[in-house]
């Protein structure tokens, strides 16, 4: 086993970390509290390249795989940006993942070169009010007219609806009780999102707020049947194919979050003096500390191999999904314990580890459940019987 980086993904990982230097915590921590999206820091990633690192070279983008991308994602959360900062570029790295191996060749030609540029924002609509987790029961129809397809549902949930221009969009297009399969009837769309028969609604929530998070009302919004993402009914399997790959993004980008808070309690431990002493001293804030470094580092080697699978075609459902749920404890352990380290002062906006605090207790909901993955787990690794 060989578990050194190749000279280049060093090289990715050291150029993401030049440029995020010139965003430092102040930054974020401004975008965070005025609610917005940080566009010079999109716009230099999109300039640099990064936000095509994943989509062919045939369509403008770098053509390199998972591991690649999760380290840009990694390296950006750990610069101090979090979530803030991954989740513009995460939506675009992986959010037209189905239209890269599902769509037309005329649906790559025009859209995935936009992407990759980052002249075209993409956002991702699946998540309803009353489905949740069940996304076949989500209620969202299509109805085929001619050429066109009239869509009528609503969306929770849907990041960046603000900035995309268009969304994958998840519907039913043939009811539920008319399928043999739940999975089956399902379609996606890669439609229109800014437009009059659409009403975008922005969800308060407690962080990430640089990237709003939106309820998404389709009124007889028109979709042009061009713009169907692969064959219609079979939208459920296009979507399930690219969660390995979110999996494992957000799993790195927990990693980063982790990590950076680390940094700052490691930091604040060293200097704090209290008693006439560093608090660093004590054991009380130093072994916490110590078990961050290490729960961290084991979910690390599980990220890789999950991106090491994933890039060598391999299955890798078992492993993304234990890299999602390994991270994210390791990341809000690390965040929770680099907020006691500052004791009160953790609770300042000043330090910003209460901003790491709040976007790494995310990755314990989204995009999917801790709950949800032991389910996986529990069923798919372990033989149990199906709990839900």
């Amino acid at each position: 086993m060989n578990f050194e980086l190749t000279d280049d993904q060093i090289l990715i990982r050291d150029s993401v970390a030049k440029l995020c230097a010139s965003y430092p915590d102040e930054y974020w921590a401004e975008k965070d509290k005025q609610h917005e999206f940080p566009w010079d820091f999109y716009e230099a990633m999109a300039e640099a390249g990064w936000i095509g690192i994943a989509i062919p070279e045939a369509y403008g983008g770098s053509g390199q795989g998972i591991t690649e991308a999760s380290l840009v994602l990694e390296t950006v959360c750990e610069s101090g940006a979090a979530m803030n900062g991954a989740t513009p570029l995460h939506l675009s790295i992986f959010g037209m993942h189905p239209v890269v191996r599902h769509g037309s060749e005329d649906m790559k030609q025009k859209y995935l070169p936009r992407v990759a540029n980052g002249d075209l924002h993409v956002a991702f609509g699946v998540t309803e009010p009353d489905a949740g987790t069940d996304t076949t029961s989500i209620s969202t129809a299509a109805r085929l007219e001619g050429d066109t397809y009239i869509v009528k549902g609503r969306k929770v949930w849907t990041t960046k609806a603000l900035q995309s221009e268009r969304v994958l969009l998840l519907v039913r297009t043939t009811p539920k009780d008319k399928v043999e399969k739940r999975t089956d009837g399902l379609t996606l769309l890669l439609a229109e999102l800014q437009r009059p028969e659409v009403a975008i609604s922005p969800i308060d929530k407690v962080g990430r707020n640089a990237v709003a998070t939106c309820e998404v009302v389709y009124d007889d919004l028109p979709v042009h049947i061009t713009d169907r993402v692969g064959e219609e009914g079979k939208g459920f399997r296009y979507i399930l194919d690219g969660m390995n790959a979110e999996r494992i993004l957000i799993a790195a980008e927990a990693l980063g979050i982790g990590r950076a808070a680390l940094r700052r309690a490691v930091n604040y431990a060293n200097e704090r003096v209290v008693f006439g002493r560093p608090i660093g001293k004590n054991q009380g804030i130093a072994f916490p500390l110590a078990e961050a470094k290490m729960r961290l580092d084991a979910a690390e080697l599980v990220v890789r191999k999950a991106s090491w699978l994933i890039d060598n075609g391999l299955p890798c459902g078992e492993e993304a999904n234990m890299a999602k749920w390994l991270a994210a404890d390791a990341a809000f352990f690390a965040a929770d314990r680099a907020m006691q380290t500052h004791g009160g002062f953790g609770y300042a906006s000043e330090y910003h580890v209460e901003r790491y605090w709040r976007e790494a207790r995310l990755m314990k909901i989204a995009p999917i459940s801790q709950e949800m993955i032991q389910n996986f787990v529990s069923e798919h690794v372990l033989g149990l019987p199906r709990s839900y």
